[in-house]
């Protein structure tokens, strides 16, 4: 039987008006796909546990997002590109509504399919990051210095995550993108979360 944890409970509750339904459908969903799955919070918000960690979902103050452990292994590559999107979180996209969900068909096959990937003991390579240390730019550093949540969040970070971050607003090409990003980044550092939380 499958494990449920009510800090999950506690989440689902704690979140906006339009998420709730949302997220208490992908957690039947996974559920009903996956009896023997066992319920998790990691890096503050709900993660689904079998052989391994296999999916997680989250809510945000308008979209909530879901990702899966090992989607660049599976073979819908939309997955992947989807979590690529500069606007999307997850690997389904900003989802809104419950239109903005798969069928419920096509959910129960990602998660029996992300099911037989940790089945398996497929392993996906990590991306090698670079060592060098990327200088704090004084506009995030002042954006920081402005929220004091997001600032002990980024220094408490280890110096891999911090970097995370800064190459992410760095890399940006124009104002109008690095301005996103930082907000973003803000958002995200505010409730705790790595640059690349969605993989982790």
């Amino acid at each position: 039987m499958g494990k449920r944890d009510k800090r999950i409970d506690s989440y689902i509750l704690k979140s906006a008006d339009f998420a709730v339904p949302i997220l208490n459908h992908l957690r039947e969903l996974v559920h009903t796909a996956c009896p023997d799955v066992a319920e998790t919070m990691k890096w503050s918000f709900p993660h689904f546990d079998y052989k391994g960690v296999m999916c997680s979902m989250a809510s945000f103050k308008r979209h909530c997002a879901f990702g899966f452990w090992k989607a660049s292994l599976m073979k819908d590559k939309t997955l992947v590109e989807n979590a690529k999107s500069e606007s999307a979180m997850g690997h389904l996209g900003n989802i809104t509504s419950l239109k903005d969900l798969p069928s419920d068909k096509k959910m129960i096959a990602y998660i029996k399919e992300a099911m037989k990937l940790n089945e398996s003991g497929a392993k996906v390579e990590k991306p090698k990051m670079a060592k060098k240390e990327i200088p704090m730019p004084d506009y995030f550093g002042r954006a920081l210095s402005k929220n004091k949540k997001a600032k002990k969040a980024f220094d408490d970070f280890s110096p891999s995550h911090r970097r995370e971050y800064l190459e992410w607003i760095t890399e940006a090409k124009t104002e109008v993108t690095r301005k996103k990003r930082m907000t973003k980044a803000l958002e995200w550092l505010e409730e705790g979360k790595a640059r690349n939380w969605k993989y982790l």
